[in-house]
Protein backbone atom coordinates (compact mmCIF):
# COMPACT_ATOMS: atom_id res chain seq x y z
CA UNK A 1 0.00 0.00 0.00
CA UNK A 2 3.38 2.56 -0.03
CA UNK A 3 2.15 3.29 -4.00
CA UNK A 4 0.09 6.08 -2.58
CA UNK A 5 1.74 9.24 -1.47
CA UNK A 6 -0.77 11.71 -1.32
CA UNK A 7 -5.09 11.26 -0.47
CA UNK A 8 -7.75 13.94 -1.32
CA UNK A 9 -10.27 12.51 1.09
CA UNK A 10 -13.77 14.33 1.16
CA UNK A 11 -13.96 15.28 4.82
CA UNK A 12 -16.94 16.57 6.92
CA UNK A 13 -15.36 16.33 10.12
CA UNK A 14 -17.64 13.93 11.66
CA UNK A 15 -16.92 10.43 13.40
CA UNK A 16 -16.16 8.31 10.07
CA UNK A 17 -14.41 11.27 8.39
CA UNK A 18 -12.20 11.74 11.21
CA UNK A 19 -11.05 8.13 11.63
CA UNK A 20 -10.57 7.76 7.85
CA UNK A 21 -8.03 10.51 8.07
CA UNK A 22 -6.15 8.86 10.57
CA UNK A 23 -6.62 5.02 9.30
CA UNK A 24 -5.59 6.18 5.45
CA UNK A 25 -1.98 7.78 7.12
CA UNK A 26 -1.81 4.27 9.09
CA UNK A 27 -2.60 2.10 6.50
CA UNK A 28 -1.11 3.67 3.50
CA UNK A 29 1.27 5.83 5.14
CA UNK A 30 0.33 8.78 2.69
CA UNK A 31 -0.19 12.75 3.74
CA UNK A 32 -3.82 13.45 3.18
CA UNK A 33 -5.52 16.63 1.87
CA UNK A 34 -9.05 17.20 3.30
CA UNK A 35 -12.09 18.79 1.25
CA UNK A 36 -15.09 19.82 2.45
CA UNK A 37 -17.90 21.62 0.28
CA UNK A 38 -20.67 23.82 1.53
CA UNK A 39 -23.51 22.48 -0.87
CA UNK A 40 -26.15 24.78 1.42
CA UNK A 41 -26.56 21.88 3.79
CA UNK A 42 -27.49 24.27 6.56
CA UNK A 43 -24.36 23.75 8.90
CA UNK A 44 -21.29 24.89 9.50
CA UNK A 45 -18.14 23.81 7.31
CA UNK A 46 -15.29 26.00 8.87
CA UNK A 47 -15.18 23.62 12.21
CA UNK A 48 -13.73 20.88 9.79
CA UNK A 49 -11.18 23.37 9.62
CA UNK A 50 -9.93 23.18 13.22
CA UNK A 51 -10.43 19.13 12.96
CA UNK A 52 -8.04 18.72 10.61
CA UNK A 53 -5.60 21.49 11.87
CA UNK A 54 -5.81 19.56 14.74
CA UNK A 55 -5.01 16.15 13.52
CA UNK A 56 -2.02 17.17 11.61
CA UNK A 57 -3.26 18.40 8.02
CA UNK A 58 -1.36 20.95 6.58
CA UNK A 59 -3.41 21.30 2.87
CA UNK A 60 -7.14 22.02 3.90
CA UNK A 61 -9.72 22.84 1.19
CA UNK A 62 -13.33 24.63 2.19
CA UNK A 63 -14.82 25.49 -0.62
CA UNK A 64 -18.22 27.03 -1.49
CA UNK A 65 -19.94 25.38 -3.74
CA UNK A 66 -23.53 26.44 -3.39
CA UNK A 67 -23.75 28.63 -6.86
CA UNK A 68 -22.27 26.45 -9.02
CA UNK A 69 -24.18 23.07 -7.78
CA UNK A 70 -27.41 24.86 -8.11
CA UNK A 71 -26.64 26.47 -11.53
CA UNK A 72 -24.50 23.51 -13.33
CA UNK A 73 -26.12 20.91 -11.40
CA UNK A 74 -29.38 21.50 -10.17
CA UNK A 75 -31.09 23.65 -13.20
CA UNK A 76 -29.85 21.46 -15.71
CA UNK A 77 -31.81 18.59 -14.60
CA UNK A 78 -34.53 20.14 -13.38
CA UNK A 79 -34.89 21.54 -17.38
CA UNK A 80 -35.67 17.78 -17.89
CA UNK A 81 -38.25 17.45 -15.29
CA UNK A 82 -35.98 15.29 -13.86
CA UNK A 83 -38.28 12.65 -11.15
CA UNK A 84 -36.62 8.94 -9.98
CA UNK A 85 -39.14 6.01 -10.44
CA UNK A 86 -42.17 8.33 -10.30
CA UNK A 87 -41.14 10.14 -7.10
CA UNK A 88 -37.55 11.12 -5.94
CA UNK A 89 -36.02 13.99 -6.93
CA UNK A 90 -32.68 13.20 -6.61
CA UNK A 91 -31.20 15.55 -4.11
CA UNK A 92 -28.60 13.08 -3.38
CA UNK A 93 -27.76 11.72 -6.44
CA UNK A 94 -26.69 15.05 -8.16
CA UNK A 95 -24.48 16.22 -5.66
CA UNK A 96 -22.03 13.76 -6.14
CA UNK A 97 -20.81 14.31 -9.59
CA UNK A 98 -19.52 17.96 -8.10
CA UNK A 99 -18.07 16.19 -5.09
CA UNK A 100 -16.37 13.92 -7.51
CA UNK A 101 -15.05 17.49 -9.61
CA UNK A 102 -13.86 19.01 -7.19
CA UNK A 103 -11.74 15.88 -5.77
CA UNK A 104 -10.00 15.05 -9.16
CA UNK A 105 -9.27 19.03 -9.51
CA UNK A 106 -8.10 19.06 -5.86
CA UNK A 107 -6.07 16.42 -6.50
CA UNK A 108 -4.03 17.84 -9.72
CA UNK A 109 -3.70 20.92 -8.04
CA UNK A 110 -1.95 19.07 -4.97
CA UNK A 111 -0.28 16.13 -6.98
CA UNK A 112 -1.88 13.67 -5.17
CA UNK A 113 -2.53 10.13 -6.49
CA UNK A 114 -5.63 9.05 -4.97
CA UNK A 115 -8.93 9.81 -3.50
CA UNK A 116 -11.05 8.46 -0.31
CA UNK A 117 -14.62 8.83 0.61
CA UNK A 118 -16.57 7.42 3.29
CA UNK A 119 -19.47 5.74 1.34
CA UNK A 120 -20.54 2.55 2.41
CA UNK A 121 -20.22 -0.46 0.03
CA UNK A 122 -23.92 -0.90 0.40
CA UNK A 123 -24.77 2.41 -0.97
CA UNK A 124 -25.23 4.18 -4.31
CA UNK A 125 -22.74 7.05 -3.27
CA UNK A 126 -19.73 4.50 -3.53
CA UNK A 127 -20.81 3.99 -7.33
CA UNK A 128 -21.51 7.82 -7.93
CA UNK A 129 -18.14 9.10 -6.62
CA UNK A 130 -15.63 6.34 -8.27
CA UNK A 131 -17.38 6.59 -11.77
CA UNK A 132 -17.26 10.47 -11.62
CA UNK A 133 -13.62 10.15 -10.34
CA UNK A 134 -12.90 7.73 -13.32
CA UNK A 135 -14.42 9.60 -16.04
CA UNK A 136 -12.47 12.53 -15.01
CA UNK A 137 -8.49 10.95 -14.03
CA UNK A 138 -8.83 7.60 -15.74
CA UNK A 139 -5.74 6.79 -13.74
CA UNK A 140 -6.64 7.78 -10.40
CA UNK A 141 -6.63 5.06 -7.73
CA UNK A 142 -9.72 5.53 -5.07
CA UNK A 143 -9.88 4.07 -1.71
CA UNK A 144 -12.91 3.57 -0.21
CA UNK A 145 -12.35 2.44 3.78
CA UNK A 146 -15.61 0.95 4.24
CA UNK A 147 -14.93 -2.04 1.96
CA UNK A 148 -11.46 -2.60 3.39
CA UNK A 149 -11.41 -2.35 6.83
CA UNK A 150 -13.06 -4.31 9.75
CA UNK A 151 -14.34 -1.06 11.72
CA UNK A 152 -18.35 -2.04 10.78
CA UNK A 153 -20.20 -0.50 13.45
CA UNK A 154 -19.96 2.69 15.51
CA UNK A 155 -18.96 1.54 18.26
CA UNK A 156 -15.66 0.27 16.91
CA UNK A 157 -15.28 3.72 15.01
CA UNK A 158 -16.04 5.37 18.59
CA UNK A 159 -13.15 2.68 20.08
CA UNK A 160 -10.30 3.57 17.06
CA UNK A 161 -11.21 7.59 17.52
CA UNK A 162 -10.55 7.07 21.39
CA UNK A 163 -7.20 5.06 21.00
CA UNK A 164 -5.94 7.23 18.40
CA UNK A 165 -6.57 10.58 20.36
CA UNK A 166 -8.91 12.01 17.58
CA UNK A 167 -10.97 14.43 18.95
CA UNK A 168 -14.56 13.29 19.12
CA UNK A 169 -17.40 13.80 21.56
CA UNK A 170 -18.73 10.33 22.67
CA UNK A 171 -21.04 11.96 25.06
CA UNK A 172 -22.74 14.76 23.47
CA UNK A 173 -26.20 15.76 22.15
CA UNK A 174 -28.40 13.28 21.02
CA UNK A 175 -27.70 11.88 17.96
CA UNK A 176 -30.43 11.17 15.07
CA UNK A 177 -31.50 7.78 14.40
CA UNK A 178 -31.40 8.70 11.00
CA UNK A 179 -28.90 8.53 8.07
CA UNK A 180 -29.14 11.79 6.82
CA UNK A 181 -27.93 13.73 4.06
CA UNK A 182 -28.78 17.37 3.37
CA UNK A 183 -27.58 20.02 0.79
CA UNK A 184 -29.32 22.76 -0.53
CA UNK A 185 -31.67 20.49 -2.55
CA UNK A 186 -32.82 18.57 -0.04
CA UNK A 187 -32.21 16.60 2.91
CA UNK A 188 -32.61 12.41 2.99
CA UNK A 189 -33.48 10.46 6.01
CA UNK A 190 -32.81 6.47 6.22
CA UNK A 191 -32.12 4.35 8.38
CA UNK A 192 -34.07 3.34 12.27
CA UNK A 193 -37.85 3.15 12.18
CA UNK A 194 -37.93 3.61 8.75
CA UNK A 195 -36.37 0.20 7.98
CA UNK A 196 -39.65 -0.95 8.57
CA UNK A 197 -41.45 -0.26 5.40
CA UNK A 198 -45.09 -0.70 7.62
CA UNK A 199 -43.85 1.77 10.17
CA UNK A 200 -44.84 5.39 9.44
CA UNK A 201 -42.65 7.75 9.83
CA UNK A 202 -41.93 10.67 13.00
CA UNK A 203 -43.47 13.74 12.81
CA UNK A 204 -40.43 14.99 14.95
CA UNK A 205 -38.09 13.76 12.10
CA UNK A 206 -38.76 16.32 9.78
CA UNK A 207 -36.53 19.50 9.82
CA UNK A 208 -37.18 21.92 7.15
CA UNK A 209 -40.91 21.67 6.37
CA UNK A 210 -44.10 22.00 8.69
CA UNK A 211 -46.35 19.77 8.64
CA UNK A 212 -49.92 20.30 5.91
CA UNK A 213 -51.84 20.30 8.79
CA UNK A 214 -49.71 23.10 10.78
CA UNK A 215 -49.26 24.93 7.81
CA UNK A 216 -50.70 28.33 7.13
CA UNK A 217 -54.59 28.20 6.74
CA UNK A 218 -53.97 31.12 4.25
CA UNK A 219 -52.49 30.24 0.47
CA UNK A 220 -48.78 32.10 -0.10
CA UNK A 221 -48.91 33.27 -3.61
CA UNK A 222 -45.22 33.61 -6.00
CA UNK A 223 -44.77 34.19 -9.46
CA UNK A 224 -41.55 33.01 -10.90
CA UNK A 225 -40.06 34.09 -14.06
CA UNK A 226 -38.18 31.82 -16.54
CA UNK A 227 -35.38 32.35 -19.08
CA UNK A 228 -34.61 29.69 -21.14
CA UNK A 229 -36.36 27.36 -18.62
CA UNK A 230 -34.15 28.32 -15.44
CA UNK A 231 -35.90 30.85 -13.10
CA UNK A 232 -34.30 34.14 -13.00
CA UNK A 233 -36.38 36.07 -10.71
CA UNK A 234 -39.35 35.27 -7.71
CA UNK A 235 -41.68 38.39 -7.62
CA UNK A 236 -40.22 40.76 -10.04
CA UNK A 237 -37.12 40.04 -7.92
CA UNK A 238 -33.81 38.86 -9.85
CA UNK A 239 -32.06 36.38 -8.06
CA UNK A 240 -28.96 33.83 -8.39
CA UNK A 241 -29.87 30.55 -8.58
CA UNK A 242 -28.39 29.66 -5.21
CA UNK A 243 -30.63 32.41 -4.48
CA UNK A 244 -33.93 31.01 -5.69
CA UNK A 245 -33.47 27.84 -4.69
CA UNK A 246 -32.99 29.11 -0.78
CA UNK A 247 -35.93 30.91 -1.20
CA UNK A 248 -38.26 28.31 -2.29
CA UNK A 249 -37.15 25.84 0.38
CA UNK A 250 -38.10 28.80 2.90
CA UNK A 251 -41.39 29.57 1.32
CA UNK A 252 -42.33 26.02 0.58
CA UNK A 253 -41.05 24.78 3.74
CA UNK A 254 -43.39 27.40 5.84
CA UNK A 255 -46.37 25.68 3.76
CA UNK A 256 -45.72 22.18 4.01
CA UNK A 257 -44.71 21.48 0.71
CA UNK A 258 -41.88 18.73 -0.24
CA UNK A 259 -42.19 15.66 2.14
CA UNK A 260 -42.32 12.34 0.41
CA UNK A 261 -41.62 8.93 1.76
CA UNK A 262 -40.89 6.17 -0.85
CA UNK A 263 -38.81 2.54 -1.69
CA UNK A 264 -36.29 3.01 -4.22
CA UNK A 265 -34.70 0.72 -6.30
CA UNK A 266 -31.00 1.59 -5.53
CA UNK A 267 -28.42 0.73 -8.40
CA UNK A 268 -26.71 -1.92 -6.19
CA UNK A 269 -29.55 -4.27 -6.59
CA UNK A 270 -31.14 -3.72 -3.12
CA UNK A 271 -34.93 -1.44 -2.06
CA UNK A 272 -34.33 1.34 -0.13
CA UNK A 273 -36.73 3.31 2.35
CA UNK A 274 -35.90 6.78 1.98
CA UNK A 275 -37.95 9.85 3.23
CA UNK A 276 -37.27 13.53 1.45
CA UNK A 277 -37.75 17.15 2.06
CA UNK A 278 -37.22 18.48 -1.57
CA UNK A 279 -39.80 21.94 -0.72
CA UNK A 280 -37.92 23.92 -3.66
CA UNK A 281 -37.19 21.37 -5.74
CA UNK A 282 -41.36 20.50 -5.50
CA UNK A 283 -41.83 24.02 -6.50
CA UNK A 284 -39.72 23.90 -9.29
CA UNK A 285 -40.99 21.00 -10.67
CA UNK A 286 -44.57 22.36 -10.82
CA UNK A 287 -43.46 25.78 -12.48
CA UNK A 288 -41.31 24.30 -14.55
CA UNK A 289 -44.04 22.00 -16.35
CA UNK A 290 -46.22 24.83 -16.42
CA UNK A 291 -44.15 27.10 -18.04
CA UNK A 292 -43.59 24.93 -20.81
CA UNK A 293 -47.31 23.74 -21.09
CA UNK A 294 -47.68 26.89 -23.42
CA UNK A 295 -44.54 27.34 -24.68
CA UNK A 296 -42.84 23.73 -26.13
CA UNK A 297 -43.72 22.41 -29.39
CA UNK A 298 -46.28 19.03 -28.57
CA UNK A 299 -44.03 16.43 -29.92
CA UNK A 300 -41.07 18.39 -28.60
CA UNK A 301 -43.04 18.18 -25.42
CA UNK A 302 -43.50 14.31 -25.31
CA UNK A 303 -40.33 13.57 -26.59
CA UNK A 304 -38.79 14.90 -23.63
CA UNK A 305 -41.04 13.08 -21.62
CA UNK A 306 -40.09 9.91 -22.93
CA UNK A 307 -36.29 10.29 -22.12
CA UNK A 308 -36.70 11.86 -18.84
CA UNK A 309 -36.63 8.31 -17.37
CA UNK A 310 -33.33 7.49 -18.94
CA UNK A 311 -32.36 10.40 -17.92
CA UNK A 312 -32.69 10.39 -14.35
CA UNK A 313 -31.41 7.21 -14.32
CA UNK A 314 -28.52 8.19 -15.58
CA UNK A 315 -28.10 10.49 -12.45
CA UNK A 316 -29.14 8.31 -9.88
CA UNK A 317 -26.92 5.22 -11.22
CA UNK A 318 -23.73 7.51 -11.46
CA UNK A 319 -23.22 8.81 -14.57
CA UNK A 320 -23.50 12.32 -14.68
CA UNK A 321 -20.01 12.18 -16.67
CA UNK A 322 -20.60 9.99 -19.33
CA UNK A 323 -21.07 10.56 -22.74
CA UNK A 324 -24.85 9.80 -23.15
CA UNK A 325 -25.34 12.43 -20.18
CA UNK A 326 -24.04 14.96 -22.12
CA UNK A 327 -25.55 14.33 -25.37
CA UNK A 328 -29.25 13.97 -23.77
CA UNK A 329 -28.46 17.41 -21.58
CA UNK A 330 -27.38 19.25 -25.06
CA UNK A 331 -31.03 17.89 -26.76
CA UNK A 332 -32.71 18.98 -23.56
CA UNK A 333 -31.14 22.74 -23.10
CA UNK A 334 -32.22 23.23 -27.14
CA UNK A 335 -35.54 22.20 -26.17
CA UNK A 336 -35.54 25.43 -23.60
CA UNK A 337 -34.42 28.17 -25.99
CA UNK A 338 -38.27 29.47 -26.00
CA UNK A 339 -39.13 28.44 -22.43
CA UNK A 340 -39.35 31.58 -21.27
CA UNK A 341 -42.21 33.67 -19.38
CA UNK A 342 -43.69 33.70 -15.84
CA UNK A 343 -45.69 30.81 -13.97
CA UNK A 344 -47.68 32.54 -10.92
CA UNK A 345 -48.34 29.53 -8.05
CA UNK A 346 -50.35 28.91 -5.13
CA UNK A 347 -48.77 27.49 -2.09
CA UNK A 348 -51.12 26.08 0.56
CA UNK A 349 -50.85 22.68 2.87
CA UNK A 350 -48.44 21.09 1.43
CA UNK A 351 -49.96 21.56 -2.77
CA UNK A 352 -48.25 23.77 -5.39
CA UNK A 353 -51.46 24.68 -7.98
CA UNK A 354 -50.70 26.62 -11.19
CA UNK A 355 -53.12 29.27 -11.30
CA UNK A 356 -51.44 31.16 -14.17
CA UNK A 357 -48.98 31.07 -16.85
CA UNK A 358 -47.70 33.92 -19.41
CA UNK A 359 -45.00 33.95 -22.16
CA UNK A 360 -44.37 36.46 -25.18
CA UNK A 361 -43.46 32.76 -26.49
CA UNK A 362 -47.21 31.44 -25.47
CA UNK A 363 -48.18 28.65 -28.18
CA UNK A 364 -51.33 28.99 -26.80
CA UNK A 365 -53.74 30.47 -29.19
CA UNK A 366 -57.12 31.70 -27.62
CA UNK A 367 -58.55 32.31 -30.92
CA UNK A 368 -58.02 28.73 -32.28
CA UNK A 369 -58.48 27.09 -28.46
CA UNK A 370 -62.29 28.87 -27.86
CA UNK A 371 -65.67 27.03 -27.28
CA UNK A 372 -66.99 30.87 -28.43
CA UNK A 373 -67.52 31.80 -32.39
CA UNK A 374 -63.43 31.39 -33.97
CA UNK A 375 -64.69 33.48 -36.61
CA UNK A 376 -62.71 30.89 -39.44
CA UNK A 377 -59.88 30.40 -37.41
CA UNK A 378 -60.56 26.57 -36.93
CA UNK A 379 -62.30 24.47 -39.51
CA UNK A 380 -64.15 21.89 -37.70
CA UNK A 381 -64.70 19.75 -40.63
CA UNK A 382 -61.45 19.65 -41.14
CA UNK A 383 -61.64 16.88 -38.05
CA UNK A 384 -63.42 14.36 -40.27
CA UNK A 385 -60.66 13.40 -42.18
CA UNK A 386 -58.26 12.83 -39.38
CA UNK A 387 -60.05 10.98 -37.78
CA UNK A 388 -60.78 8.64 -40.97
CA UNK A 389 -57.54 8.25 -41.90
CA UNK A 390 -56.54 7.91 -37.88
CA UNK A 391 -58.89 4.86 -37.99
CA UNK A 392 -57.69 3.60 -41.32
CA UNK A 393 -55.75 0.66 -39.82
CA UNK A 394 -58.06 -0.30 -36.69
CA UNK A 395 -61.02 -0.72 -39.50
CA UNK A 396 -58.95 -2.66 -41.65
CA UNK A 397 -58.05 -4.85 -38.67
CA UNK A 398 -61.36 -5.59 -38.00
CA UNK A 399 -62.86 -5.99 -41.40
CA UNK A 400 -60.13 -8.82 -41.10
CA UNK A 401 -61.65 -10.42 -38.07
CA UNK A 402 -58.80 -9.17 -35.73
CA UNK A 403 -59.67 -9.64 -32.09
CA UNK A 404 -58.96 -7.30 -29.67
CA UNK A 405 -60.61 -8.38 -26.84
Amino acid sequence: MTDVKKVVLAYSGGLDTSVILKWLEDTYGCEVVTFTADLGQGEEVEPARAKAQAMGVKEIYIDDLREEFVRDFVFPMFRANTVYEGEYLLGTSIARPLIAKRLIEIANETGADAISHGATGKGNDQVRFELGAYALKPGVKVIAPWREWDLLSREKLMDYAEKHNIPIERHGKKKSPYSMDANLLHISYEGGVLEDTWAEHEEDMWRWTKSPEAAPDVPTYIELSYRKGDIVAIDGKEMTPAEVLAYLNKVGGENGIGRTDIVENRFVGMKSRGCYETPGGTIMLKGHRAIESITLDREVAHLKDSLMPKYAELIYNGFWWSPERVMLQEMIDASQLNVNGVVRLKLYKGNVIVVGRKSDDSLFDANIATFEDDAGAYDQADAAGFIKLNALRLRIAANKGRKLI
